[in-house]
């Protein structure tokens, strides 16, 4: 999700400093049809060998399609093989200048400090409960629905520090609990 959001950042049409505006062609490819020319995936678990990546660095000629920079999100980066690692890491030295790399992981260690030495490292971290639940509170005064302080925090608690967790849980409790179900309730559904 982050690397699409920064793909979006970089190559919106209609980018307000810095600002994806999230209804332009590239945005809403991007967002909505994931059919973006010029944003192209890759899973690193099932593309991690040597030939994988030649064949990236063989498609880096070819220049953006409509936005400003052709971007490789390579996530689970750190399941590439040594090979394809080494492969990678003269691209990332002396990338094209319309190209940009998201290389996303759950595991840093696992990347070589060589590719780690070339990037821009972003380490994201879980996010506080009470702003969990504030976040929660407003989508429930959004929707109309009734839970009850006491509800939006457990719900906050169960998502581990995750708002995507977290909103998942508040889908699942209206679901099957409606708009007024209180926390013990909540606790037998989550």
């Amino acid at each position: 999700s982050m690397a699409r959001i920064l793909a979006k950042s970089l190559n919106c049409l209609e980018n307000a400093d810095g600002a994806p505006c999230g209804t332009c062609r590239v945005c809403a490819g991007i967002d909505e049809t994931g059919d973006a020319l010029d944003v192209v995936e890759i899973d690193g678990a099932s593309h991690n060998k040597v030939e994988n990546v030649r064949e990236l660095i063989d498609n880096l000629r070819f220049r953006p399609v409509e936005a400003r920079y052709r971007i490789y999100i390579v996530d689970e980066v750190h399941m590439l093989s040594t090979a394809a690692f080494n492969a990678l890491l003269k691209t990332l030295e002396e990338p094209p200048p319309h190209a940009k790399f998201i290389l996303a992981t759950t595991e840093p260690h696992k990347v070589p400090v060589t590719i780690l030495s070339r990037c821009q490292r972003y380490d994201f971290r879980r996010i506080a409960t009470s702003l969990i639940q504030e976040q929660l509170t407003r989508l429930v005064e959004q929707e109309g629905w009734n839970l009850d302080t006491d509800s939006l925090a457990l719900i906050a608690r169960e998502a581990e520090g995750s708002l995507r967790d977290a909103q998942g849980f508040l889908d699942q409790v209206i679901t099957f609990g409606g708009d007024q179900v209180g926390p013990a309730e909540i606790a037998k559904i989550l």
